[in-house]
């Protein structure tokens, strides 16, 4: 099972601006500061085409423990990732049907995977927030 190269758009700058409902130029410098900010666009882009990895350490955890990742499935965790970054969190906890996954928001990354019957205990440490999705 390949995770790593999991498809998603590569858009041009054109394509974005249309995405994002841009306004041409001119017409961009006579908005308002609060409207937001370069930073505040580039990082709302960034994180609609921030795509979700799988470490190397995940991506052998659902090797050695038989756990399929569908597309539905990756599409969840990707919004359940979505979540917690709008939540502040950092280090979170998701618990997906019979599925916890540890995922680093910052990075966009699933540190690693486990099925229920694979969990020796339910202790998880070093996380900062769950989503249940």
């Amino acid at each position: 099972m390949e995770v790593s190269n999991i498809p998603y758009p590569s858009l041009s700058i054109a394509e974005v601006r249309d995405q994002m409902g841009a306004v041409p130029a001119k017409a961009e410098s006579a908005k308002s500061p609060d409207e937001g900010s370069f930073r505040q666009v580039l990082q709302k882009v960034q994180n609609a085409q921030s795509p979700l990895r799988f470490s190397r350490h995940a991506q052998a955890r659902l090797e050695t423990r038989g756990i399929e990742m569908t597309d539905e499935m990756i599409e969840r965790l990707h919004n359940a990732k979505t979540q917690a970054k709008e939540k502040g969190i950092r280090e979170s906890l998701v618990l997906m049907d019979e599925l916890a996954f540890i995922v680093n928001v910052p990075n966009s990354t699933v540190v690693t995977a486990m099925g229920r019957e694979d969990g020796e205990s339910s202790i998880f440490t070093n996380i900062d927030g769950a989503v249940i999705a």
